[in-house]
């Protein structure tokens, strides 16, 4: 079994091509969305922390991408995911079925809102 990732490049730099440019994408989108992100790998994913919390986390699969933005995000806006399968606490998708920057922008303001608000 291969070594898992310590770090968010260590992370990407094993993916395919298209997964890692959507990927990279993603977490390009959030750090210039919300200054000073920590960034970490928790439980062997790619994650950005705001406040010392985890804002979002984003990983590949065999199959597709998933992007975890918190369930709270997921619920306000669940009438925008109507064309993704979603769980809970992820979106899935592939770099064919990107999620729009425009939908990121809003998981992640939502996500950041209820952070600030200490929401547990």
């Amino acid at each position: 079994m291969a070594e898992k990732a310590k770090t968010v490049e260590e992370y990407l730099a094993r993916l395919d091509p298209s997964y890692r440019a959507e990927l990279e994408r993603i977490r390009a989108l959030v750090k210039e969305l919300v200054p000073g992100l920590e960034e970490t790998v928790s439980y062997g994913m790619p994650t950005l922390k705001h406040r010392g919390r985890a804002l979002v986390y984003f990983t590949a699969s065999k199959k597709h991408l998933s992007f975890y933005p918190s369930s709270w995000a997921i619920a306000e806006l669940r009438e925008r995911l109507s064309g993704y399968k979603t769980t809970e606490h992820a979106i899935q998708f592939t770099p064919e079925t990107a999620l729009a920057t425009d939908l990121i922008e809003d998981l992640v303001r939502v996500h950041v809102r209820e952070i600030e608000a200490d929401r547990q």
